[in-house]
């Protein structure tokens, strides 16, 4: 199907969301809270667009509303200018701290006097990506609690959780560094919880803790869980290509 986006005809497929064509076509959009890994958040609003259809237009979360054959998206009108600035005004009040902020101020310039009072300290913009990345990941050690200007990311009980396995990947996913993770002499520190690290089996590189290798081997008893870093992962992967190439290159020589 085709559709327009900014004046520019576009192909896309049947099920495929507007952030998803606008990407491929190089045209930007700002986000987030969105993952290709993690999608359909549809929280921070920032990927609005607006979309003319049967003559009508409206204003949508790009991530979330799927292509339909003919429409026009505006992916930059003043409108939408406006739009972006309040909820970037949004943003700081709940997040002044947040590394996300930087982007966004750089990009839509300082902020004018608001009538939003900042939360000052406050890292967290309650995008919800950590808790999907630990949902996904089959830990579920933490979760949105609370609600109203109360609501936020926490373990039970607001102890160090039980149940985290210390993958980190709720830090790797967070877009406004408000998980604190450390590492230091093999030791992983993460939601108050200490854990030790395995290493590399190649380069002695710290890579995982043992929780989270236990975690995968159950997820999947028939795979074999290697310690290797990604860096020794590829140069493995690249030495096995290599040598199948070589052992296929002799015997073509040797049997012409």
């Amino acid at each position: 199907m085709k559709i327009i986006i900014d004046g520019r005809e576009c192909s896309a497929r049947r099920g495929e969301y507007l952030l998803d064509v606008a990407r491929r076509e190089g045209v930007y959009i700002p986000t987030l809270c969105h993952l290709d890994a993690l999608p359909g958040q549809s929280c921070c609003r920032m990927c609005i667009v607006e979309v003319k259809e049967g003559g009508r237009s409206k204003t949508v979360a790009s991530c979330v509303y799927p292509v339909k054959d003919g429409i026009e998206v505006i992916t930059n009108s003043d409108k939408i200018q406006r739009i972006r600035k309040t909820l970037v005004k949004l943003l700081y009040a709940s997040s002044p701290q947040g590394k996300h902020m930087e982007d966004l101020l750089e990009r839509y310039g300082p902020l004018p006097e608001s009538r939003f009072e900042a939360d000052e300290g406050e890292k967290c913009m309650l995008c919800g990506l950590c808790v999907r990345a630990c949902e996904k990941l089959g830990a579920g050690a933490i979760s949105i609690i609370n609600r109203g200007t109360a609501k936020e990311v926490a373990p039970p009980f607001k102890e160090p959780p039980e149940a985290c396995i210390g993958c980190g990947s709720c830090a790797h996913v967070c877009p406004s560094g408000a998980i604190e993770m450390k590492e230091e002499g093999g030791i992983r520190t993460i939601w108050d919880k200490d854990f030790e690290l395995l290493q590399c089996t190649c380069c002695g590189r710290y890579i995982m803790t043992p929780e989270q290798y236990e975690h995968l081997k159950a997820k999947d008893p028939e795979s074999e869980v290697v310690l290797l870093c990604e860096v020794c992962k590829r140069k493995k992967s690249a030495d096995g290509f290599r040598d199948a190439f070589q052992n296929i290159t002799f015997k073509n020589i040797a049997h012409p």
